[in-house]
Formats: structure tokens, C-alpha cells, sequence
């Protein structure tokens, strides 16, 4: 159980970016009162989890019955986290894990930016849909590491509304220079682990038969 906490602890938080999704909140409400930002964090964190667990708890069954294996949910999932983590590392911001400049820009036209962009697809975006499904898909019957996942994201979301609500406060301490550097560590590990979810689905699709 500790640790399929860990790796989803792990996925989560570079998929989801706590981080990045606390620098953008802050530059897209740099000029609203503080406690209608707290108010917009809040709401935002709410709808994103209800977004991510939807995913968590039924999204195996929705591509079961597309005729989607767990293999090649693997070998896919793998693949896009691959993605995510060359970015981190790089130091890069695709649409898989933040908005794009076109999203951006729609958002600070808007009063109200707690459903999007920054539920989604900011903090519920691709990547940390594919994360969720995959790691329950991993987890499999067994009940306790079900349970490890889905606290794993209950803690990076709570990560994620503490991050947004000091916001201002983590600019100033660790800078842009602090953040980069932190997710490119991560860029490495999810890297690691998404070529390892590819090894796995190809094991399992039975396509490379050992002899």
C-alpha cells in the first residue's frame, strides 16, 4: 500500500503541478481581492477533484467498454506521462499539464476563473486525467491500494489549494529559478515511471512472448 501511495503521490504531483497551478493563479488574479481569490482557489480544488475522481472510479469501466486492455492503457498512459515528464525536465509548459496562451488570455477576461481555466484543464487537465484511470487500473481489485490512490490525490489537491492560497508567498521564497529546478527532479522520476507503465503494458499485451 505504501508503496502504490507513493507512485501516485509521485504521478500526481507532476501531472498535476501544484506548482505551475499556483503561479498561474497568481498571475490571473493578481488584481482580485484576497478573499475572493481564496474563494475562486477553493472552488476550483473542489471541482477538479470531483473531475479527477470520476475518472479514478469509472473511467477503466468507460474504456472497457470501448474495448479498450488494460495493457494498452498502460502502454498509452505510459506514453503521455513520458510527454509530461520530457517537459518538466525541460523545463517546458505543454497544454497536457497547464493552459495554453489562447486560455490564458480568455480567463483574465473572466470574473470567475474557478471552473476554467483552472479546474480544468489547469489543475484536471489530460495528463492527470490518464494519470487517475491509469494508477486505479494498477491498483486492480485489490481494495487497499484503491484506497492508497485515491488518498494520494486527496493530498495533492489539498497540496494544490495550499500552494494556491500562498501563492504570492512561494514566488517571493523559492523564486522561478526554486520551481524549475524542483520539477525537473520530477520531470526525471515520471519519466522513470512512465517508461516502466510501458514496459509493463507491452509485457502484458503478450506481443513480446519470452521464451
Amino acid at each position: 500500500m505504501l508503496e502504490t501511495l507513493g507512485v501516485a503521490l509521485a504521478t500526481l504531483f507532476a501531472t498535476i503541478g501544484p506548482l505551475n497551478a499556483a503561479t498561474v493563479f497568481a498571475g490571473l488574479t493578481s488584481s482580485t481581492p484576497a478573499t475572493r481569490r481564496r474563494q475562486m482557489a477553493m472552488r476550483g480544488t473542489v471541482v477538479a477533484t470531483s473531475i479527477l475522481l470520476v475518472f479514478a472510479l469509472v473511467g477503466e469501466i468507460l474504456l472497457a467498454g470501448l474495448g479498450i486492455s488494460l495493457a494498452a492503457l498502460r502502454t498509452a498512459g505510459g506514453i503521455l506521462l513520458l510527454m509530461v515528464g520530457i517537459d518538466l525536465v525541460f523545463a517546458r509548459h505543454s497544454a497536457v499539464t497547464s493552459t495554453t496562451d489562447e486560455e490564458e488570455e480568455e480567463a483574465r477576461g473572466k470574473q470567475d476563473i474557478s471552473v476554467f481555466p483552472l479546474a480544468t484543464p489547469l489543475i484536471a487537465g489530460p495528463g492527470s486525467m490518464g494519470a487517475s484511470v491509469l494508477l486505479m487500473a494498477n491498483a486492480g481489485d485489490d481494495l487497499l491500494r484503491q484506497v492508497a490512490v485515491l488518498l494520494g490525490l486527496f493530498l495533492i489537491m489539498a497540496l494544490t489549494l495550499t500552494m494556491m492560497l500562498l501563492s504570492s508567498q512561494i514566488n517571493r521564497l523559492i523564486g522561478t529559478t526554486g520551481m524549475q529546478v524542483i520539477e525537473r527532479v520530477m520531470g526525471v522520476l515520471l519519466s522513470a515511471l512512465a517508461i516502466q507503465f510501458m514496459f509493463d503494458g507491452i509485457a502484458q499485451s503478450g506481443l513480446l512472448a519470452v521464451s
